[in-house]
């Protein structure tokens, strides 16, 4: 499968089954409890990226660039202490629900704009572009290029996360996959840190903070880069 039939099939999934699902789980409603897990291990991403920004103590009047922003979870809450932010997703109804989220909590001045586009075809300079929970959809051999592009975007600070690739993790995806159902309908990609690091640092950045979130059915590396 070429890369443009399996971005076709993520735009597919966020904007029919895939967009109820994650909905519900980026949501505050009632979720089996692997989905509680899952929402649980995304927030505490989100918890851990706000932290560090706030820790900087420059957050107000930062331009954000909140690439694969989902429903708003990390672009609304930016926005709400001060940050410019622009938030995008390939998913029409993603973006469609960041935007009725965030005028539920912004308001029509708020400082959150949305728009539906994919990873490729983002353009502009930002302060600190931020990139969660989205490689996973990318496979090894195009890591390079993505997050090149993302680097491109980001004036002093890039932060991604990314399923990493180890051998426990490698063994219990494979023990998942042979249990197919709505939620796989998307390839789930691994990858190796020390490759998605010497990446970064082909492209001008350094490794300032990093962090990693574990529970049950949630893995998430996450790196701070900055230049």
């Amino acid at each position: 499968m070429n890369a443009a039939d399996e971005k076709t099939i993520v735009k597919n999934y966020f904007n029919a089954t895939g967009f109820d699902r994650w909905r519900r789980i980026y949501g505050d409603g009632d979720v089996n409890k692997v989905q509680l897990d899952i929402r649980k291990g995304h927030q505490q991403t989100i918890e851990t990226v706000i932290d560090w920004l706030k820790a900087d103590g420059n957050l107000a009047g930062l331009s954000i660039c909140d690439a694969g922003c989902g429903v708003g979870s990390l672009s609304i809450p930016l926005a709400q202490m001060g940050a410019t932010v622009y938030g995008s997703d390939i998913s029409e109804k993603m973006v469609g629900e960041a935007y009725r989220r965030a005028q539920e909590v912004l308001g029509a001045n708020g400082s959150a704009s949305f728009t539906a586009q994919d990873l490729e075809s983002l353009g502009g300079r930002y302060h600190t572009v931020t990139c969660l929970d989205v490689l996973i959809h990318y496979p090894e051999d195009k890591m390079p290029e993505m997050i090149s592009h993302l680097a491109s975007l980001a004036e002093s600070r890039l932060i991604l996360s990314f399923a990493p690739k180890t051998l426990a993790l490698t063994v219990l995806k494979k023990i998942g996959d042979f249990f197919p159902g709505p939620s796989k309908a998307t390839r789930a990609y691994q990858h190796r840190e020390a490759d998605v690091i010497a990446i970064l640092e082909k492209n001008g950045f350094s490794i300032a903070r990093d962090g990693m979130t574990s529970t049950s059915f949630y893995y998430s590396r996450l790196l701070e880069a900055v230049r």
